[in-house]
Order: structure tokens, then C-alpha cells, then sequence
């Protein structure tokens, strides 16, 4: 809309124009002086010079046309004097007095093409004709490449051109008749840096003789190329500098970030395990994505995947500091929604402006379920052995950090032949698009995935374009749960016996523990061992537990597991028994026969204590 037009109808000028009307008859009445009248139009060229109306000489120093009366320090035709350039118009006294002479000031027409283009301090050259001939350079294109030779091609007399890569540039803007520009072109030798404005120019030139015989009086007109080199090295270095440094940020951060990862994961005895992580691309800043795997013990394995909002060595500090924790909160063997319950609260203290989503699963292979909980993230995706992918269903969490949220835990299925997938964001999430879209396309891409869990998670990669230019992190961590058969299926084996209580059941357990591990073919010397652990752990829980009570055999090809579980929740501890204690050692004895032992609270109430022998290498 055109306000120059519209505004004086506009109710708020109306009433500023009358006030202002208003206040200059207030200044006339009193005498302070002329309210300045509007500026008059622009003198010809030709009569700036011209001499006042009272006939005296003109001021040599004053250039300008002026109307009004009175006296004043404004020069006018109106009978004012003075020595102020300018076009303006008055009545009464100027206010203003202004003191000396001030130099004239050249006009345009006075100065030559050649004066102007020689004087910039800017590099800058011209050519014409199809060959771009070189018609003329300025000193400082002379200091900056030499002296150059008129008339000649600008291949041969501006090499420079053709180094900078600006030739090509030429004949666009030739063709084209608009300009172009070329920004940080690099001189030969790397010295100085160029950002290079080519500008097409239509100059005339004499009739030829072609057109004298003619009799033509058309003049003919050729096409010519200003170039305009203004020197930007410092900008240029400038630049440079700070993308060093966002280098040597970016790869600090990278390097933080991937020593704080696991440099190689724990591989459980039942399970086949394999992630990758991927970070942004150049121009990202590195993120807090991180993955783990941890062994619990009794052939458990707890899985952790998360993402720490945020960028840069920060969020990669905040991911390490959340990483050693969730180690140290799983070797307690607690319930998914408990740990991460944890989480929750050390994340508020680590760094309270900056939060967290996270996934705990954990894998017991004895009830073939992954336990989970989730604080925020993205869902586990699960595919059976015919295909079907699942998604885990709630409970999620917000994100660590939050507070004020009680978690809950989950499971879902994970059989023989099963393949799940834990992912961070960065996988799935595309500018534009929902996030729901890119969960679909993960579930797409894994029904049809095939292979070891490394093979699945690059092929998972590339299906979602995940490459080098990527603008996200993107952590995967992909487990498989083997349908085991043949030979391979002889080196897992379970057995477990339902305890009824009374004087009889440790004599059974005893005698149940010797059958099988001499039919598992263990050597003579682990199975007493593990006789003897079996022994004591059903005495113990006998002593200090309640029914239901169950001893539990199960050897993987690493190792054998002994596990007897009751129905009290009071976990054992190791300690120091007296000479004259007559109990107290059993826990003691099994710590020391055994490679490792623990103990853990079940999900139904009670608990669950357990050790582990491992197998002779064969």
C-alpha cells in the first residue's frame, strides 16, 4: 500500500498536521523566526552556478538555488547571503549560523571513467568481444598481477582469471547480459583470497568501414565485462579459522563421545548382540546417543539404549555420567521401572536444563520375555521367526529428568528365532514428516531384514538413508534370540525341581543336582562343586526362606548356572562367621567355589539367589 498516498486521511496525522499548523502561527506571532519551507525541486546542471537576483556576483564557493526573503546564512535568490551550499528556501533568519568556506565539490561530468576506476582500491578489470580483450586494468590490479598488455586475450594477458576459474564466468555473463559473482576465490599461491563481481558493459564504438560505405550512421555497439576483484583474505582467513575450531570441537566431541561408548560389547551366553552408532554429519554438532549391554548374572542380560537432548562435549558429558550410573544401578539387578525410577533423579541433579529418554530391557532366557521400561523413547520393535514385527506396547515414562513420575515395567515375547531392535530418534525422525511414518519404515525395513545382528543393523542404516551426511546421531542395537538345534542345541539344556520343604528336600536336591550334571558330562570335579554350591543354597533357603521353593540347573556353552528361588524377599548377605557360629557360612562357601553369585527379588515376590561355574575350555 502506497502510505505516502494514504496517510494524511488517516485520523492521527489529520490531528498531528493541525498542531503542527497550530504551533508555527504560535512562532510567527511571536517572532522566534521562519517555520523552513519544503524543499525545492533539482536545478538543471547548468544553472547551478547562476548568479542571485540582485545582480551582485555569484559566491564562487555557493552552489545552490534558493527562494524566500529576509537575511540569513542560507545563500537564496530572495536577497539572502551567505556561504552554505545547498538547495533550500526560507523567510526571516536561519537559527543555524555556520562559520567558514567549504570546498567545492567536484561534479560527476568533471571526472573521467579512468580517474574513478583508477582510484579504487579494489582490483578490478575490463575486457570486451568474445575473446575478452583486455581494454583496460587499474593500478591496483597492475600491483596485485602485474603489468598487462592491451588488446590481448584475456587467456593469455590474465592468467589469473583462468586459475581463479573465472573464465567460464566470462562467457556467462557475455551470453546471459546479467552479472555474476564468485565469492573466496583463491589467487595462485594461496596468498590472497577474492570474492570476483562480474558486471556486463555496453560500450559504442566507431562506425566501421563496412557501415561508411554503407552509408550507415547507426554507430555499432560490442559487449564488454567489468571485473571486480575485492580482496577478502582476512575475511577469508577469518572463516577458515572458525571452521578449524568447529573441526577440533566437533572431533573432541566425537572422540568423548565414542570413548564413552562400550568399546566392545558384553555378548551374553544366549543371546547374539550387535550396535553401531553413527553422528551427525560435518555440520552437526555430536549428540548424547548411547547403548549398552550388561551381564547380570544367573544368564540375564540387561540392555540399555537412551539419547540426551542436547549437543556438543556437554551432552556428550551428561550421556557418560547417565551410562556409569545405569552400570552401577543394574549390578543391584533391580526391576526395569526401579532403575530408570533412579535414573530419573540423578539426571535432575547431573544437569536440571537438560533431559533424557531411555529404554532398559531385560532379557531372562529361562521365561523367554524381555522386561523393559521406558522413560520417553521411541518403542522396541520385535520380530518373530515368521516375519511379524511388534511393537512393545506402553508403559513409556517422560523423559529422565522430569520428575514426579512413577515408572512402570513391561514385557514383551522374545523367543527362539526372535530379533528385537532398540534405536534412538535420529533413525527414524525426518524433518516434515511424523515420527510414527519413520517407526513404520523401521518395521518395513526389519520384516524383511536377514542375517547377524550386524548385518541387520547396517542394512537397517541404509534402508532409512542413514549415510555420512546424515543431520542426527543414530545409535541401533539389534539382538537375536538363536533357535538353536543340532550339535548346537546339546550345550544348552535346563532342569529344574519343585521343592516341597521338610527334612527330605535337601537330601533330593543333592541327589537331583548329581543325576544331571553326570548326564550333562561335566568332569568329576565341577560336579561336586556344583553339588556342593546346590547343597548350600537349597540349606539356606530352607533356613531363612518360604515355599514355594525351586532348584533350577542350567548350563550354556560357557558356563554353569545353579539358581534356587523361595518365596521370601529377604536377600542374603555374605558376612563373617563366628568360630563358634554353628551357620552363617553357606553364602561364604559359595562365593569361593564359584566364579560369581548374586541375588535378586523376583516380580511375583520372593527372591531369587544364584551362582555361576564356568566351563573348562575344550
Amino acid at each position: 500500500m502506497n502510505f505516502t498516498r494514504w496517510s494524511a486521511r488517516f485520523p492521527g496525522t489529520q490531528r498531528r498536521a493541525a498542531a503542527r499548523t497550530e504551533h508555527a502561527a504560535a512562532q510567527a506571532k511571536r517572532g522566534e523566526g521562519a517555520v523552513p519551507a519544503a524543499r525545492g525541486g533539482r536545478a538543471d546542471p547548468g544553472t547551478e552556478r547562476a548568479a542571485p537576483a540582485d545582480g551582485k556576483p555569484a559566491d564562487p564557493t555557493v552552489s545552490g538555488i534558493g527562494t524566500g526573503t529576509g537575511t540569513g546564512t542560507s545563500t537564496g535568490t530572495g536577497g539572502g547571503s551567505g556561504t552554505d551550499t545547498g538547495i533550500g528556501s526560507g523567510s526571516g533568519s536561519t537559527t543555524a549560523q555556520r562559520t567558514g568556506v567549504l570546498a567545492a565539490v567536484p561534479s560527476l561530468d568533471e571526472l573521467s571513467v579512468r580517474e574513478v576506476l583508477g582510484r579504487l582500491p579494489a582490483l578490478v578489470a575490463l575486457v570486451h568481444g568474445p575473446e575478452h580483450r583486455v581494454a583496460y586494468v587499474n593500478d591496483a590490479y597492475t600491483a596485485g598481477f602485474g603489468a598487462r598488455t592491451p588488446g590481448a586475450p584475456a587467456h593469455e594477458a590474465l592468467p589469473e582469471l583462468g586459475e581463479l576459474g573465472l573464465l567460464p564466468l566470462l562467457d556467462q555473463v557475455q551470453r546471459s547480459g546479467k552479472p555474476r559473482t564468485a565469492k573466496n576465490r583463491t589467487a595462485p599461491g594461496g596468498a590472497h583470497s577474492y570474492t570476483v563481481t562480474c558486471t556486463p558493459v555496453d560500450f559504442p564504438k566507431g562506425p566501421t568501414k563496412t557501415d561508411t560505405d554503407a552509408g550507415s550512421e547507426a554507430e555499432a555497439h560490442h559487449t564488454g565485462v567489468l571485473i571486480h576483484l575485492a580482496d577478502v583474505t582476512d575475511h577469508a582467513e577469518a572463516v577458515e579459522r572458525l571452521r578449524a575450531s568447529e573441526r577440533r570441537q566437533r572431533e573432541a566431541a566425537v572422540t568423548l563421545q565414542r570413548s564413552l561408548l562400550p568399546q566392545e560389547l558384553e555378548q551374553p551366553d544366549d543371546l547374539r548382540v550387535a550396535a553401531t552408532y553413527q553422528p551427525g554429519g560435518t555440520e552437526a554438532a555430536v549428540g548424547g546417543d548411547w547403548y549398552d549391554v550388561i551381564t547380570l548374572g544367573a544368564g540375564r542380560t540387561a540392555l540399555v539404549i537412551g539419547d540426551v537432548m542436547g549437543r556438543g562435549v556437554r551432552a556428550a558429558a551428561v550421556m557418560g555420567q547417565l551410562r556409569t550410573a545405569v552400570r552401577a544401578y543394574a549390578r543391584l539387578d533391580l526391576p526395569p521401572h526401579e532403575v530408570l525410577q533412579l535414573l530419573d533423579g540423578l539426571a535432575a541433579e547431573i544437569d536440571a536444563s537438560q533431559i533424557a529418554t531411555c529404554v532398559y530391557a531385560v532379557h531372562d532366557p529361562n521365561e523367554g520375555l524381555l522386561a523393559y521400561a521406558s522413560a520417553g523413547h521411541l518403542p522396541i520393535l520385535v520380530r518373530d521367526e515368521d516375519g511379524t514385527v511388534r511393537r512393545a506396547a506402553d508403559p513409556t515414562g517422560p523423559p529422565l529428568g522430569t520428575g514426579g513420575w512413577l515408572h512402570t515395567s513391561g514385557t514383551i515375547a522374545l523367543g527362539p528365532g526372535s530379533t528385537a531392535v532398540l534405536y534412538t530418534d535420529g533413525l527414524v525422525e525426518r524433518r516434515g514428516e511424523d515420527i510414527d511414518e519413520g517407526v513404520a519404515a523401521l518395521e518395513r525395513a526389519l520384516s524383511g531384514a536377514q542375517g547377524t545382528p550386524a548385518v541387520i543393523c547396517d542394512r537397517l542404516m541404509r534402508a532409512l538413508g542413514v549415510d555420512a551426511d546424515h543431520d542426527d546421531d543414530v545409535a541401533v542395537m539389534v539382538l537375536q534370540q538363536p533357535a538353536r538345534t543340532g550339535a548346537d542345541a546339546e550345550l544348552f539344556h535346563n532342569a529344574a525341581l519343585e521343592l516341597l520343604g521338610g527334612i527330605e528336600a535337601a537330601p533330593r536336591a543333592r541327589a537331583f543336582a548329581q543325576g544331571v550334571l553326570a548326564s550333562w558330562r561335566f568332569p568329576v570335579e565341577l560336579c561336586d562343586l556344583g553339588v556342593l554350591a546346590a547343597s548350600e543354597l537349597v540349606a539356606n533357603s530352607l533356613q531363612h526362606g518360604t515355599p514355594p521353593m525351586r532348584l533350577r540347573l542350567r548350563r550354556t556353552d560357557r558356563r554353569l548356572i545353579i539358581e534356587v528361588t523361595d518365596g521370601d524377599d529377604h536377600l542374603p548377605r555374605r558376612r563373617r562367621a563366628e568360630p563358634g557360629d554353628e551357620t552363617g557360612r553357606g553364602i561364604s562357601i559359595v562365593a569361593t567355589i564359584a566364579s560369581s553369585w548374586g541375588s535378586r527379588r523376583t516380580p511375583g515376590g520372593g527372591k531369587a539367589v544364584w551362582c555361576e561355574f564356568a566351563l573348562p575350555d575344550k
